[in-house]
């Protein structure tokens, strides 16, 4: 904090002629005219110093439009112009409440600015002292294992007030005790209004780099998390008093320590992830021991067998990570996890998404690329139910006759059967009309209803499918290859 004129005062040996009671006012800086007027030169908190070579006669509007301008203090040199402070000026200063200081002959007006410029120089490097050394904490903070945690508890301290870490939607995943997330989780959901990212979560262009919030005894500050153009969280300081600047500056360390966590422990599972994918890929090549000599430095291990194969949607991999051996792949269902059967259940209940679940498995090569292909046809089921839905391979009618057929020769026969349909000016709705059709064993309202579309819309799709096919819908044994062409299609 500046100094205040009473330190100057004191410093300088300068004798207070009125306006006491305003002694304790900052000085930002001093300022010397003999200007009638010389508040357009000055900003306030200025302790301005004069010898009164133009003051005469009533003072009361000079010393009026200084207070208005919020100046520190005046300080008046004795015995240039005049010998004594002039009678009129004092009576001014003390009705205005204005800090009116006696400055000796032989105190120069130059001493007063380095004594100042000294004070304010100290007032600086102890600020920069103070924040380095709450850099240091933070610091040290952000290397205990509870990581970014420990930064928020840290922040709270630094700040003498409160803190929290929340993720990108703007839910708090830590806090410290007292505090006050509501404000912080209010605004953030106003900035959602409207369109949301691709992500769900709080579009970049309504953020602004950080945000204040202030009301009656509390101040806010709230900045984004994550080195990328959307935000990957959130962290929030706030306190009863108002922020000085050396707590701006470690907020803003705070900040860009938690983003740095953030980023290195993403770098570190995306690592994980790719050994992970890397050890699936052994499994199914049948290098079952190679797969869990890899695996064994990163504290996983492979379920004993028999095991299920959960098939699930990439977002939900983090979940799957948490309970059982689980990895992303190219080809089948996005995120796999390898389940102890008895533990099956309860791991697909975690997942918010849609989950397919296929039959026991082991690990040779053949069985598990087998239990792979089952748990992705249960998901595309589980998909069409909606999320939350698990789908078990076991309950799917009719897989039976398609475990039977060469995969091959069943994709072959499917691209030759619907060719006309794949081909018709690139129209993809005839061939999910065509499914939504059979799954719903004709009815023309079910049908319509799964597609979002009118009936006659629905008849008119299934004429044009009938016409390009050249087949009669209504015979069964049509339905039944037109019910494994688009099945193996997915194969």
């Amino acid at each position: 904090m500046p100094p205040s004129l009473q330190t100057v005062a004191r410093r300088m040996r300068l004798r207070p002629l009125a306006g006491s009671g305003a002694v304790d006012a900052v000085v930002r800086w001093v300022a010397v005219s003999e200007l009638a007027d010389p508040t357009p030169f000055l900003e306030g908190d200025e302790l301005l110093l004069t010898t009164g070579m133009r003051m005469e006669g009533d003072l009361s509007q000079y010393v009026a439009r200084l207070v208005a301008r919020g100046v520190a203090g005046l300080g008046f040199g004795v015995g240039v112009s005049h010998e004594e402070v002039p009678a009129a000026l004092i009576a001014a200063a003390d009705a205005a409440g204005l800090p009116l200081l006696e400055v000796p002959r032989e105190t120069p007006f130059i001493a007063i600015g380095k004594v100042v410029s000294e004070l304010l120089a100290a007032e600086q490097y102890d600020e920069i002292s103070r924040a380095f050394a709450a850099q240091g904490r933070l610091t040290r903070a952000a290397l205990r294992p509870e990581g970014m945690h420990a930064v928020i508890d840290r922040l709270a301290k630094e700040v003498g007030g409160w803190a929290a870490l929340l993720d990108e939607t703007g839910e708090v995943r830590h806090a410290t005790r007292g505090a006050r997330t509501g404000a912080v989780t209010a605004e953030l959901t106003h900035l959602r209004t409207g369109p949301p990212d691709a992500g769900g979560g709080v579009r970049a262009d309504r953020l602004p780099s950080s945000l204040a919030l202030s009301g009656p005894g509390e101040h806010i500050v709230v900045q984004p998390l994550g080195g990328g153009a959307r935000p990957r969280g959130f962290f929030a300081a706030g306190a009863g008093h108002a922020f000085s600047p050396v707590t701006h500056t470690v907020i803003n360390a705070a900040g860009s320590l938690l983003t740095l966590a953030m980023e290195q422990g993403r770098t570190q599972r995306e690592a994980e992830r790719r050994v992970r994918s890397a050890v699936l890929e052994l499994l199914l090549a049948g290098a079952k021991e190679q797969a869990r000599a890899v695996l064994g430095p990163l504290g996983g291990r492979l379920p004993e067998e028999p095991f299920v194969v959960l098939g699930a949607g990439a977002e939900a991999v983090e979940v799957l990570e948490a309970h059982a051996f689980a990895a992303l792949i190219e080809s089948g269902p996005p995120a796999v996890a390898l389940v102890a059967e008895d533990a099956a259940e309860a791991v697909a209940l975690e997942v918010a998404g849609p989950v397919g679940v296929s039959l026991p498995s082991g690990y040779g090569a053949t069985a598990l690329r087998g239990a792979l292909d089952q748990a992705r046809r249960a998901l595309e089921t589980a998909r069409r139910g909606g999320n939350g839905v698990v789908v078990r391979f076991g309950e799917l009618a009719g897989q039976g006759l398609l475990g039977l057929l060469d995969q091959d020769a069943a994709q072959a026969f499917s691209a030759a059967l619907l060719a006309p349909l794949t081909r018709y000016g690139s129209r993809a709705d005839l061939v999910e009309s065509l499914r939504a059709y059979l799954d719903n064993n004709g009815h023309w309202d079910a049908a319509a209803q799964r597609l979002g579309v009118h009936r006659h819309t629905l008849r008119y799709r299934m004429k044009r499918v009938t016409e390009l096919l050249g087949r009669d819908l209504d015979d069964p044994g049509v339905r039944a290859e037109l019910w494994l062409a688009l099945e193996a299609s997915h194969r």
